[in-house]
């Protein structure tokens, strides 16, 4: 399934029953089709059946696992080192700690060293297998570590798989905002196995619809249809739907990585949601809101700065609102001190000389990126506060 057009909710079942066949078929792979550096997103059921369809460097010796405590006991941590180990490599692991809090300076100095400890060289491998946290900061380390190394992506959440892994973006967090320090290092790969989402909390599967349901409003109608139509199923953890989910928004990234790798355009688009979200998410502690839950608030809070601007239409801004309740998903953020909303705003990496810009939507798959007044800003915050 290609996605070179908007998707309808006229072509719902058929492509339902097109990801039936792909899953029944074998994993599907979407190619990251970058000039320079390539690779695929492999979606697939079973963990040890997409990772035989990623090729490792020629010539690696050594892979490093930088993973944490409840993906190796979900048993995915396994069954990654067995298959590295049966490609010929020798096998060193690195548990990092849970959390958003893992990302950060002082963690990436003990994986350095861990890194000369080994020795990893510069022909060897990364491999992060987790979620977003683990992908970031591992494929930081990567892209640092001998001036770069190779790393392979293996998501283990539905954020992760649907957006985090995929495009090369990689880094760590300050005290004074998300992802300040980082660098574009691209994988060799990315291994989706949607079994390994059956071993999520309902919280920890539920945020990952954030960014989903960013990929429809910006690029993909279609998985809004799908959402809306199965929103039970998909919140029970329907493999199938969720499969599809995944191939679908890693189409989406890929798509719009391939045409604009390091955000000088359309990848801003990708930011939907995400400029008042990081602020969320830095201002309670990277504990209190996950990524993909500040994600949802940022979203209503640019879908309503469009809308007070006379950009998004009413009827989009309504659907969308009540799509992310549907989901589980928080629509209105907690209360923030407003001049601290702004300090964090303002060392956004996408503030620019003419102020913050916004990802907001002209319409359906319609994005745009303004330059918004503060007021405007605050009093869209106020009326959802209120």
């Amino acid at each position: 399934m290609t996605t070179d057009r908007p998707i309808t909710g006229a072509d719902l079942a058929h492509e339902r029953s097109d990801a039936a066949a792909q899953a029944t078929d074998g994993p599907t792979v979407i190619p990251v089709a970058l000039v320079d550096a390539p690779y695929p997103v492999v979606v697939g059921r079973d963990l040890p059946e997409v990772l035989t369809a990623i090729d490792l460097p020629a010539g690696a010796a050594t892979a490093l696992v930088v993973t944490q405590e409840p993906v190796v006991a979900a048993g995915h941590v396994d069954l990654v080192e067995t298959a590295l180990r049966d490609a010929g490599l020798t096998v060193h692991r690195h548990l990092v700690r849970d959390g958003e809090v893992a990302k950060d300076a002082d963690t990436l100095a003990q994986l350095w060293q861990v890194c000369a400890d080994v020795p990893l060289t510069r022909g060897d491998l990364v491999v992060a297998v987790g979620g977003g946290v683990v992908g970031d900061l591992a494929g930081f380390l990567a892209a640092t570590w001998n001036r770069g190394v190779a790393v392979l992506q293996v998501p283990t959440t539905l954020l992760a798989q649907v957006d985090a892994a995929i495009g090369g973006k990689t880094g760590i967090n300050l005290g004074g905002g998300k992802n300040l320090v980082g660098a574009f290092h691209q994988p060799i790969a990315v291994a989706c196995a949607v079994d390994t989402l059956a071993t999520l909390s309902p919280r920890i599967r539920t945020e990952g619809l954030g960014e989903v349901v960013k990929c429809g409003l910006i690029a993909d109608p279609g998985i809004l249809d799908l959402l809306e139509t199965c929103a039970a199923d998909v919140l029970a953890g329907d493999p199938e739907l969720l499969q599809e989910l995944v191939v679908r928004s890693a189409q989406v990234k890929a798509a719009v990585v391939a045409a604009d790798e390091r955000e000088g355009g359309i990848r801003a688009h990708l930011n939907l949601g995400h400029t008042y979200g990081h602020a969320v998410e830095s201002l309670t502690g990277y504990s209190e809101v996950l990524h993909g839950e500040a994600v949802a608030i940022g979203t209503v809070v640019a879908l309503r700065i469009g809308q007070r601007l006379g950009c998004t239409p009413d009827d989009l801004v309504e659907r969308a609102d009540a799509l992310l309740a549907r989901l589980g998903l928080p629509t209105r953020g907690p209360a923030l001190d407003r001049e601290q909303v702004w300090s964090v705003i303002g060392r956004d990496k996408k503030v620019t000389r003419d102020g913050v810009r916004w990802v907001l939507l002209e319409g359906l798959a319609m994005p745009t990126v303004q330059a918004v007044d503060r007021a405007d800003v605050d009093a869209v915050l106020d009326d959802l506060l209120a």
